[in-house]
């Protein structure tokens, strides 16, 4: 068996949790800093709670508000579209309508 290849052996390491938990147990690091714990965690204490991370939930609320930003220049952009189609029907049936009444003036 080769010597000096395992890490060191902490019998006594601490674990400190962002909630003030503090565990003893054995790890191959003196102290470990986690942010959920089972005193902590939604699972076990029944509470819905946002842990962020890195700030992963604010970048996913600025894609949502950008989103919705988005579907509503959209929809002004619809809407926009669909008045040019009505005036556009509406010429185009007053041009009939005109046809239609010279024909029968000429007629």
């Amino acid at each position: 068996m080769k010597e000096d290849i395992h890490p060191t052996w902490y019998p006594n390491a601490q674990v400190i949790c962002s909630c003030g938990a503090t565990y003893t147990m054995g790890a191959t690091k003196e102290s470990i800093r986690t942010d959920v714990c089972s005193a902590c965690h939604p699972f076990f204490t029944g509470e819905q709670r946002i842990v962020d991370s890195e700030g992963q939930v604010e970048r996913f609320m600025r894609r949502l508000e950008r989103r919705e930003e988005l579907l509503e220049t959209d929809e002004k952009r619809l809407t926009k579209a669909q008045r040019r189609r009505r005036k556009r029907a509406v010429a185009e049936i007053v041009d009939e309508t005109e046809t239609e009444e010279a024909a029968g003036v000429a007629g």
